[in-house]
């Protein structure tokens, strides 16, 4: 009968990737944070990876991947696909070794993604937009391989990846004077957790680490739960750089028995802590970059006077996202709400409905409304705004007085999605 041998990394390949990277990778601090110190009762301290060249701890892996291909492998080049963090790594590290390498993207990759790969890469760089999906780019970048017989430089799931991952582990460990009670870590594909939390449990066995995913893409958490790694059929893909439909063989036999938890966060509390991060200290995150510190209040008993690790995993963040962020932080807060409003087709309604039945701090930000001339009524939809939770009932209790309600729209998430 065969036994499936588990790959662990060992201290020594990591440490080689230290060496490997000595001159591409950025130390990033490991900084307290005075906000979330406080609000916890303990003493939480950032690790920055959001301050590396390519503004996310992918480098690290890509750099320490392609450093250790053989000289033909060098010569035939490397293919990747990503539409995010990696290929900017993957780029970043063809033009510093001087490598060809093909970056396969899936077509509707906002500009902003496909020209900073073409900036890191410059020359050495080809990029390739095929298909809707990450599984379309994935299966082409595949397909050339295989074709051309050149390396592919998966996002996660490879031994010379994950070494070069852990170096971050390496790092905290070495910045910190005290023991370290707990690491949260952002859990994609799986790459990092499975890394640093290989060097936490040779050298701080006694730490905690917490793997945090998306509520809408937990693929490590159900491969947990299963045993086995699974296909997720549908993702939420708003959280990009951790929304993965499957996390990798490797990283998922390493997770399985370095993670002291896993748990995921919605997308709506990650979306406040972006705004809170940028408006309490200034710091501007990509939304995968804040699932760690999204997670602390799952664990606001048990880190109270402890020593909390949060990774910052990058800041590649579209501007053009700000309204979106906005939009979700306010929904999971309950104050954001869209209803149907049927409004009598009379003069003076409008002004009866702002009047009447809008509370003094209800704000509309949303109105779509068609005059119908055949009608009594004519629905609109309508965004309101509001400052209290509790002000949701009775808005609601005078539409229905008043003959205006049509339908709770926030509940219905086949039709809720075309507005959000």
């Amino acid at each position: 009968m065969n036994v499936k041998t588990i790959y662990n990394p060992e201290l020594v390949d990591i440490r080689n990737a230290v060496i490997a990277l000595k001159d591409v990778v950025t130390v990033t601090p490991l900084m307290p944070n005075y906000n979330y110190s406080n609000t916890f009762a303990s003493n939480v301290l950032l690790k920055r990876e959001d301050l590396q060249q390519v503004r996310s701890y992918k480098i690290r892996g890509a750099y320490n991947k392609m450093s250790s291909l053989t000289a033909e492998q060098l010569d035939k080049g490397i293919v990747c696909a990503s539409a995010g963090n990696h290929a900017q790594g993957v780029a970043f590290a063809c033009q510093k070794l001087k490598i060809q390498g093909t970056i396969f993207m899936p077509a509707p990759t906002p500009n902003q993604k496909i020209e900073q790969v073409r900036m890191f890469g410059g020359s050495y760089v080809t990029i390739e937009l095929i298909g809707d999906t990450f599984d379309d780019a994935y299966n082409a970048a595949k397909s050339e391989c295989d074709r051309l017989s050149k390396t592919f430089v998966h996002p996660f799931d490879d031994k010379k990846i994950i070494e070069g991952q852990a170096t971050v582990g390496l790092e905290i460990l070495e910045q910190s004077n005290e023991k370290i009670d707990y690491v949260f870590v952002p859990v994609g594909g799986g790459g990092l957790a499975a890394g640093l939390s290989s060097v936490f449990k040779i050298m701080s066995p006694d730490t905690k680490i917490i793997g945090v995913e998306p509520d809408g893409a937990p693929s490590m958490k159900m491969a947990l739960e299963k045993n086995k790694t699974v296909r997720l059929e549908t993702i939420e893909k708003f959280i990009d750089g951790a929304a993965v439909q499957q996390v990798g063989e490797l990283t998922f036999d390493i997770c399985k028995g370095n993670l002291s938890d896993m748990v995921t966060v919605a997308e709506g509390k990650v979306c406040q802590t972006i705004l809170d991060l940028y408006n309490r200290d200034a710091i501007v995150v990509e939304p995968a970059g804040a699932l760690t510190l999204a997670a602390l209040d799952q664990y606001a008993d048990e880190i109270k006077g402890k020593n909390v690790v949060c990774i910052i995993s990058g800041s590649n963040n579209d501007i053009t996202r700000t309204a979106e962020i906005k939009e979700r932080a306010l929904l999971h807060a309950d104050l954001k709400h869209y209803f149907i409003i049927r409004f009598p087709q009379r003069a003076g309604a409008l002004k009866e409905f702002v009047a009447d039945i809008l509370g003094p701090n209800d704000d509309i930000t949303h109105f779509e409304y068609t005059k119908k001339s055949s009608r009594e009524d004519a629905p609109a939809v309508v965004g309101i705004e509001l400052k209290h939770q509790g002000d949701l009932e009775p808005l609601m209790a005078r539409m229905k007085e008043r003959n205006f309600f049509g339908d709770y729209l926030n509940n219905k998430p086949d039709l809720f999605q075309f507005l959000v």
